[in-house]
């Protein structure tokens, strides 16, 4: 399937259904790579964001809130992915009923049946594959398109796949929005409706995959689509027993595979939707064996 070009959507797709539609930003100063918030005083932050992004100061307030909280909690390390959290309207991707909530520890429910991840996940597993700018990342379950959002603070190349067609046709209407206001940052993502486990072979291979969805074996066409040395965070174990895990795929001499894993949390299990399957055009059913 051919790369989407976002701006090819926003002609008539723009944020609807339970989705707030009020425009809270108008970026006016191009995205500007170099360019990092304060992160060490809240009012500096607010202040930075308002002229540079023009967002709302209460949600900003409450973002930095949540961002001193990933930090005590060790879910973010590194500065540049501090940076990506802190760029990322969260409020823009909850549904209106939960926009009070957006920067809340919880998952938060979209419709479909699916959720939002916890922002605190979010940033753990991101930083845990730790995107460079230029590498390739894969994305397994776009959801909300808060987490492909965030990746764009981190990389220019992003490739990003939802089974549920109607969530697909919703979240296009967010990211329409959200160019035409200014983010010009989402422009580097490329989405399609498809079955995620099967990856996106075209424009394989990739540097780093981030799976949102939860199963209980790590899919065979998504290793075999990361690169050598690439790294793939994703939640294996049945469901109310998932572990997010961290899988190191190298290719020695001899061109042998092989694959390290390491539990990001620990041994703590952190719960996901499962990952669905494609049956004659609908989501149904898991990949689960």
């Amino acid at each position: 399937m051919r790369r989407r070009d976002f701006l090819g959507v926003m002609g008539g797709a723009l944020l609807a259904g339970p989705f707030s539609t009020k425009a809270d930003a108008n970026v006016s100063i191009p995205y500007d790579w170099n360019a990092t918030p304060p992160m060490d005083s809240r009012s500096s932050f607010i202040d930075w964001m308002i002229k540079t992004r023009g967002e709302d100061p209460h949600f900003l307030g409450e973002r930095f809130d949540r961002f001193t909280q990933l930090i005590s909690h060790h879910d973010v390390w590194n500065t540049r992915n501090k940076r990506a959290y802190l760029l990322t309207p969260r409020e823009d991707f909850v549904t209106a009923a939960n926009r009070s909530r957006a920067y809340e520890w919880h998952y938060l429910d979209i419709g479909y049946g699916v959720t939002i991840t916890g922002p605190h996940t979010v940033a753990r597993m991101t930083n845990t594959i730790d995107p460079q700018y230029g590498e390739k990342v894969l994305e397994v379950g776009t959801g909300s398109g808060y987490q492909a959002a965030y990746l764009s603070n981190l990389t220019d190349k992003i490739w990003t796949i939802e089974i549920i067609r109607p969530l697909y046709d919703r979240t296009d209407g967010i990211f329409a929005d959200l160019i035409a206001r200014g983010y010009s940052e989402y422009g580097a993502i490329n989405r399609k409706n498809a079955d995620g486990y099967y990856g996106w072979p075209e424009f394989a291979p990739f540097d780093k995959i981030i799976v949102t969805c939860g199963i209980d074996h790590v899919p065979p066409p998504l290793l075999q689509q990361l690169k050598p040395n690439g790294v793939m965070v994703i939640p294996i174990g049945p469901p109310g027993a998932q572990h997010v895990l961290k899988i190191t795929k190298s290719v020695g001499s001899d061109n042998a595979i092989t694959v390290a894993r390491s539990d990001i949390y620990n041994g703590a299990i952190v719960n996901f939707v499962p990952l669905t399957r494609l049956e004659n055009g609908r989501a149904s059913g898991t990949h689960s064996q």
